[in-house]
């Protein structure tokens, strides 16, 4: 699929960039190398460049931007640090990317109140090397080390949501720059509150289509106790979803549990040098909390699964151990892409009721096989949501046609089990139709709330919805 940018109007476009040429500097840049890597994501989906790329240092110089482009009409499209999957960076309108990496500060640490407050271009990992001394960590991890305001905008999940949840769930309060320049602070650090619309909520994943959030407080735990991992095989995909599902039934507070296919299985067998694995539906565990419960914790797991066929359960409870195997987890991704050197990644993903899970799994792979495509399937399994990566040639009309057909009829499916076209990923305009399929009442009422806060629809335009 080929994506031209909509060009600003070119009056609007050169006024603005000489008052912020004027305002900031050599940090409102126009050079070609630099509006292509704002313009391009991880996924399959075509660059589109930005007319100007703005580095931004503070909330009031976002502010200042904005204001900027909101007189003279231009676009704004946040960015973080470029791994969304949608394309939700891609500047299909022109205009100007805010750049927000180098507001990277931990600016507040609440250890009593298990609360923190970050600038929007920390990222996961910067954010728990910084908690390491403290005994607390953030665990919202998506594979790759998204920022913090990209992973709210988004409303990014990741392995450990089944245990401690979504970015929605994690977010106490944000700092956001509307589209006419204002500063709102959407809430305070309590843990909850009755007072008024819930903003904060609002603008966790807008995609940067209603404000530009600069700083959020977030939610902290405390480091577990006792930390044990396991990765289990099984002799077919059913097995392996429906221990997954009977541990969620059974109530066991599991921290993560994944799903890998044989494809991928293999796929990151051969990248991360996984030894003493075969390349057949696996899932890896892990459990938090004291010594005694992660033991009554793994026990009954592993019970589970030898009922349901698991074999050769490998325990890992050195730290070095289980982030080697998580690491072999959140680099899924590339090891894909290294059985077909050259090509690129197409990842997907769907959410359905955990009761549905085998079913759609399961439709999903018998559909894939008659496609002879290559698609490795990874699942954060516990909350019903899997992902595909089509591992294609974008030159070829041909694969791209079988993909593109393959993804749309899983996400009917999904939606069809009253699932969603995307758990974590986001729709950017990359899902923008589904959207309106999955939510039909709801959209037009996303559209007003739209035009009520940026009615001259400068803030990340072409995204989400159509809005028209």
């Amino acid at each position: 699929m080929q994506v031209h940018a909509v060009p600003s109007d070119a009056t609007s476009r050169d006024r603005a960039i000489a008052a912020l040429r004027e305002r900031f500097g050599d940090r409102l840049s126009t050079g070609e190398a630099i509006r292509r890597q704002h313009g391009t994501d991880e996924s399959y989906h075509p660059t589109v460049a930005p007319d100007a790329v703005f580095f931004a240092l503070s909330t009031e110089e976002v502010s200042q931007a904005v204001t900027i482009c909101a007189a003279h009409r231009w676009p704004v499209i946040p960015f973080g640090v470029g791994t969304s999957l949608e394309g939700g960076i891609a500047a299909l309108h022109g205009g100007l990317s805010i750049d927000l990496s180098g507001m990277n500060a931990v600016l507040e640490v609440n250890a009593a109140d298990l609360d923190v407050r970050v600038q929007a271009g920390v990222t996961r990992k910067q954010l728990n090397e910084h908690l390491r001394d403290t005994g607390l960590f953030f665990p919202i991890d998506p594979g790759a080390d998204a920022s913090i305001g990209g992973m709210s905008a988004t409303r990014a999940s990741g392995t450990n949501a089944v245990r401690y949840g979504t970015m929605r769930d994690n977010v106490l309060s944000l700092t956001v720059v509307m589209a006419d320049g204002r500063i709102v602070r959407t809430a305070r650090r309590a843990k909850k509150s009755a007072a008024g619309y819930d903003l904060t909520r609002l603008f966790v994943g807008s995609e940067g289509t209603l404000g530009v959030i600069t700083e959020i407080q977030l939610k902290v735990y405390g480091i577990p106790e006792a930390i044990s991992a396991a990765v289990c095989q099984f002799p077919d995909l059913k097995s392996a979803v429906d221990t997954c599902i009977l541990t969620i039934q059974s109530g066991v507070p599991v921290a993560r549990v994944e799903l890998l296919d044989d494809a991928q299985m293999g796929a990151c067998i051969d990248y991360s040098k996984l030894e003493g694995l075969e390349p057949k539906p696996t899932l890896f565990f892990e459990f938090h909390g004291t010594a005694a419960g992660v033991v009554e914790q793994a026990e009954t797991v592993e019970a589970i699964a030898q009922e349901l066929g698991g074999t050769d359960f490998q325990w890992a409870t050195k730290p070095e151990d289980r982030s080697k195997l998580w690491e072999a987890r959140h680099n899924a991704f590339y090891a894909a892409l290294a059985q077909r050197p050259g090509a690129k990644g197409w990842p997907t993903d769907v959410c359905v009721p955990i009761s549905r899970l085998a079913e759609c799994i399961i439709e999903t792979k018998k559909d894939l096989a008659e496609t002879g495509l290559y698609a490795p399937l990874v699942g954060h399994v516990g909350d019903g949501n899997f992902h595909l990566v089509y591992v294609i040639d974008p030159s070829s009309e041909d694969e791209m046609r079988r993909a593109k057909e393959h993804a749309d009829r899983m996400v009917l499916r999904a939606l069809a089990m009253e699932g969603t076209c995307t758990g974590e990923h986001g729709v950017g305009y990359g899902k923008i139709d589904f959207l309106a399929a999955e939510l039909p009442e709801a959209v037009p009422v996303m559209r007003a709330v739209k035009r009520a806060l940026d009615p001259d629809n400068i803030m990340n335009p072409g995204k989400l919805f159509r809005m028209n």
